[in-house]
């Protein structure tokens, strides 16, 4: 990967780490403000959602933090090592944990009349969506095990044909 793709990348993480830190302080605070106006119409504690929609934010945080670290290990060539399958791990469990922390999101807004049915489906299809984007992380995780291994057999070779030389 080159420097421009890299300092590129990097970037957009930071942006995206701040935008998600500007969320968490000041955009959920307003979130409460405005939902303590329909106390009344919604089915359960206004605690129950901001602690939802905090940590689907924190689930997003997790993942940049580990693309980051990737891209790190990208820049210095140790990508293909057993190293790396700790932080896509992780990046799976988030994207798992944000499908669930929607759901429970879905869940909250269904009873009621505070919100339209239209919207507890359009949140329910937001979870396929994310548990999509798990699975495709959990396909590449796949590719990185095949290229890991193929860079340890390629190294073993290179030392078995460094030996007859």
């Amino acid at each position: 990967m080159g420097k421009l793709t890299v300092l590129a990348l990097r970037a957009v993480l930071v942006v995206l780490l701040a935008g998600s830190v500007f969320v968490q302080a000041v955009m959920v605070p307003l979130l409460a403000a405005d939902l303590d106006g329909l106390d009344s119409e919604l089915p359960y504690p206004i605690p129950a959602y901001l602690v939802t929609v905090l940590l689907g934010v924190v689930t997003a945080q997790v993942v940049l933090v580990c693309v980051w670290r990737l891209v790190t290990m990208v820049r210095r060539g140790t990508v293909f090592s057993h190293a790396a399958f700790r932080y896509v791990h992780v990046v799976i469990g988030a994207f798992v944990a944000a499908a669930v922390l929607t759901f429970v999101l879905a869940v909250l807004l269904a009873p009621g009349e505070a919100v339209a049915p239209g919207v507890v489906l359009l949140v329910c299809g937001v979870v396929v969506a994310i548990l999509g984007v798990a699975l495709v992380v959990l396909v590449l995780r796949m590719l990185l095990a095949q290229a890991v291994a193929r860079d340890i057999e390629a190294a073993r070779l290179a030392a078995e044909l460094d030996e007859v030389i």
